[in-house]
């Protein structure tokens, strides 16, 4: 099984603190690079799957310039499975990219339902943000329907193992 998995990049993101130094434009065209290079990796590479967990941009200052740029580079590989799992700073909203610009047809964007893609080696299983605060995700709830196949989650969050959450394998 082979994967790639990215989370938190935050396209058109201020950097405030970089900014403040005139670097904010740099650090947002070196996102550009980097995830130009991850796509050149998966095309070399012909990895079937990737995922995205949360946050690939920000909502509150997203261009649609930088959604057609991911989308366009989305279309460079076709054969590619994309999973993106919305967060915290890119929520499932009415009014979202997630939900109203015309993503290619590889891409699937998980919303507040638990959703589950099957295939002969893996199943992957969704959830995303419909709001900035996610307070209803009940993630013990989430049955692995096949156990005899690899299972991967695709969500945004933090996982905190110390409180009331056991480890099951």
């Amino acid at each position: 099984m082979r994967f790639i998995h990215v989370a938190d990049m935050h396209f058109d993101t201020l950097f405030t603190g970089l900014s403040a130094k005139g670097l904010g434009d740099t650090r947002r065209l070196e996102q550009r690079k980097v995830f130009r290079k991850m796509i050149e990796y998966i095309k070399e590479e012909k990895i079937p799957f990737l995922f995205i967990s949360g946050d690939l941009y920000e909502h509150k200052y997203i261009k649609q310039y930088t959604i057609e740029y991911i989308n366009d580079l989305f279309k460079e590989i076709e054969d590619t499975k994309i999973f993106i799992s919305p967060g915290n700073h890119d929520p499932f909203l009415k009014k979202s990219f997630y939900n109203t610009f015309n993503w290619n047809k590889n891409v699937h964007i998980f919303n507040n339902e638990i959703e589950i893609h099957k295939f002969p080696e893996v199943d992957v299983y969704g959830f995303g943000f419909t709001d900035f605060y996610c307070t209803d995700f009940d993630l013990e709830s989430i049955e692995i329907k096949n156990k005899e196949k690899i299972n991967i989650l695709v969500i945004h969050g933090s996982l905190d193992a110390s409180t009331t959450l056991e480890m099951r394998v």
